[in-house]
Formats: structure tokens, C-alpha cells, sequence
């Protein structure tokens, strides 16, 4: 689908009301292959590639990211796919932040969104500290490069809970590449889509999406606040991007749903995590 600045790939499987899933990091749409397939059963199942990432090119390769312009393309898709109906969304890390805007600007097109571990890091107590990691993140990519760099956020999302503002991550090693050999054709394709995704992930998503600060009044209202069910995993208790999720829960008086796993649990546990994403919509 052309979209102001894109070209978005999209993919749609089932029958029934519509189920959009916005994906985080830079999983794109196949980050959902572990759970579309059950869930199409009861939904028409629609998840795509953002603007920048995978298989969505952008036009100008260096154009500036936000979080608004990304709901807007959510919106896009949800207009062409159910225009006469309001949809159920679930969107997951950089994924929920995008699926917040939306919820606040047309609260009326969705039925209900889960967000899963949306790190908006600014509605934290300590948020100047984790606006420091993300500067110790910047600093890294622009001196050491993409490795390094990703070995200080990783390590910051891990440790940084109860204040500490993630400098637990200096020094330590940066992530290994998942490795290629033996895999399918497209699970090796994927993994390449990945590892080839993460500069503009960490240069461009990071810095806008952590930026952002979702409007709590809005949240609050009526009409939105009924419509927000917010999530994070078992296991990720504490750290950075379970935490904006339990503090917005405790916040506005809600139950948080627990996913399996932590934050990267709809891959660990592709079939817990879609049992219960399932039963958290209204049929």
C-alpha cells in the first residue's frame, strides 16, 4: 500500500473482525508468524512491515521518524481493511507506542488495543535517567558503531529498573548475530531482514519512539480508557519496558495481563502468548 513517504507491506489471512498487529523492533510483519495462523481462525488477521523497516522502504532513506506519522499508516490500514467497523489492534514494544497515538487520536476506530510493553520511558518518575542511557546509546553508535551500541541498550533494557539508569550496560559485550547457516530459506531471509534493519531501528525508531510522551489525559477520558487493556510479560518484571506498562496500569486503576515470557515473549512463546492475546478482545 502507498503511503506519504512509503510503500507498506501488508499481510491479511482469516475471516472475521478485523485484528491488526503492529510489530516492535525490527521483527516486522513475520514476527507474528508463530501466532497468525491459530488467530486467524476468529479473526481477519492483518500485520505489516512499518514505514523503514523490512519490506516497507521509504522514499527519502534519511526522512526523520514519529511515532504520529507511524499511527497514521496504522490508520491507513485500518480504513482500507475494515472502514465500516472499529478493529482490535495488539501492538508490542515500538509497536504499542504507535498503537497509543492511534488510540488517542481515533479512539472510535478501535475496538480495544493491547499494548504490550509499550517503553515510554517518559512517564517514569526517573525518565531523566533513561534519558541518559539513550544518550549513552547515541554516543556508542556514533563512536564504537551499530554492535557496541546495541550491547549498551540490550544490557539497558535489562538493568535499568528501580533508577538505575542503565549504565549496567557499558562494557558489556553486544549481542551475537543469530546465526544463518541451516536455516530455512526464510528463516535465514528474516534473520537477514533483521540484522539489516537494525541501524535504522537504533539511529532513527529509538531515539523518536522513547522520546514520546502519550497524552494521560486523553488516556484518561471515557472514551479512551475503556478501550486500553495494557500488558507485559511474566518475566520481565522490572525491567525498562515492562515498566511504563505497570506504572500506566496502576495509574488509571486497571489490571495488567500477563503475556508468557518477557518482552520478547510472543517469540519464546509463540503459542501461550496467542492464547491469550485471543482471549483479551470482545468477540
Amino acid at each position: 500500500m502507498r503511503v506519504p513517504g512509503a510503500a507498506l507491506h501488508y499481510e491479511v489471512r482469516g475471516r472475521g473482525p478485523l485484528l491488526l498487529l503492529i510489530p516492535g523492533g525490527t521483527g516486522g510483519a513475520a514476527a507474528f508468524d508463530g501466532i497468525v495462523d491459530a488467530l486467524a481462525a476468529e479473526y481477519t488477521v492483518a500485520s505489516y512491515d512499518p514505514r523503514g523497516l523490512s519490506r516497507s522502504p521509504l522514499d527519502d532513506p534519511e526522512s526523520e521518524q514519529s511515532v504520529a506519522e507511524h499511527a497514521e499508516d496504522a490508520l491507513r490500514l485500518l480504513d482500507l481493511l475494515s472502514p465500516a467497523e472499529p478493529a482490535r489492534v495488539f501492538g508490542s514494544s515500538s509497536g504499542a507506542i504507535t498503537a497509543l497515538h492511534l488510540l488517542t487520536a481515533r479512539p472510535e476506530r478501535l475496538v480495544r488495543l493491547v499494548a504490550h510493553e509499550p517503553p515510554v520511558v517518559e512517564v517514569l518518575p526517573d525518565a531523566p535517567a533513561h534519558r541518559a542511557f539513550l544518550a549513552r546509546v547515541r554516543d556508542t553508535l556514533d563512536a564504537e558503531g551499530l554492535m557496541p551500541a546495541m550491547g549498551v541498550f540490550a544490557a539497558g533494557l535489562k538493568g535499568a529498573e528501580d533508577g538505575d539508569d542503565g549504565s549496567a550496560g557499558r562494557g558489556d559485550r553486544a549481542p551475537e548475530p543469530p546465526a544463518r547457516a541451516g536455516l530455512p530459506p526464510a528463516a535465514a531471509a528474516r534473520v537477514e531482514r533483521t540484522m539489516g534493519d537494525l541501524p535504522y531501528f537504533l539511529g532513527r525508531i529509538v531515539p523518536s519512539f522513547m522520546a514520546y510522551s502519550p497524552d494521560l489525559r486523553r488516556l484518561e477520558t471515557e472514551a479512551v480508557a475503556g478501550r486500553l487493556l495494557l500488558a507485559g510479560g511474566r518475566d520481565s518484571v522490572g525491567e525498562l519496558p515492562h515498566r511504563p506498562a505497570a506504572f500506566l496500569a496502576e495509574r488509571f486503576g486497571r489490571e495488567l495481563l500477563h503475556f508468557p515470557g518477557g518482552h520478547t515473549g510472543l517469540s519464546t512463546h509463540p503459542a501461550e502468548f496467542g492464547g491469550v492475546l485471543g482471549q483479551a478482545f470482545p468477540y
